[in-house]
């Protein structure tokens, strides 16, 4: 089963960072391979967790998917936990952390595995999603440069 892991250090604190990967209905504006995205229930479960059951459509050329899915947003944890529920996978499973390291700066990390129903699926677009995860990291720190804006090392 194909898995993907990676940690950042990012120049933005840790709970901006949690907020921006937990605002998943922007997805679209710069996630790779995300085409849309739509909320089908949101559950507040209080105490600052709240689960979301999300529709994702992901496109590559003349590829076209869409998968459904559970999504813990556990802020005082700051963890986000994806649970695959429907769609063109086998299974998926994806989490996020977010570690302070001081104010301005946080450890950022992104795990997921993932196994597609069809082999003939994996085959074509097994290379495409591999690549695609390996940037969604870069692609939430320089989302959070655009809406933080860039902090200097100075």
């Amino acid at each position: 089963m194909p898995s993907f892991s990676t940690k950042r250090r990012v120049r933005h604190a840790a709970a901006d960072m949690f907020d921006l990967v937990a605002d998943v209905e922007r997805y679209p504006e710069f996630v790779p391979l995300c085409a849309s995205l739509k909320i089908i229930k949101r559950e507040d479960l209080g105490e600052g967790t709240i689960v979301l059951v999300a529709e994702m459509g992901v496109a590559y050329k003349l590829f076209r998917e869409t998968f459904t899915s559970r999504v813990t947003l556990d802020k005082p944890r700051l963890e986000i936990l994806v649970e695959y529920l429907s769609g063109p996978f086998r299974s998926l499973q994806n989490r996020w952390t977010f570690k302070p390291v001081d104010e301005r700066a946080s450890e950022v990390g992104f795990f997921i595995d993932y196994e597609f129903r069809s082999r003939t699926l994996a085959l074509l677009m097994g290379a495409v999603f591999d690549t695609a995860f390996r940037r969604f990291a870069e692609a939430f720190e320089k989302r959070a440069d655009e809406v933080h804006g860039r902090v200097s090392d100075g």
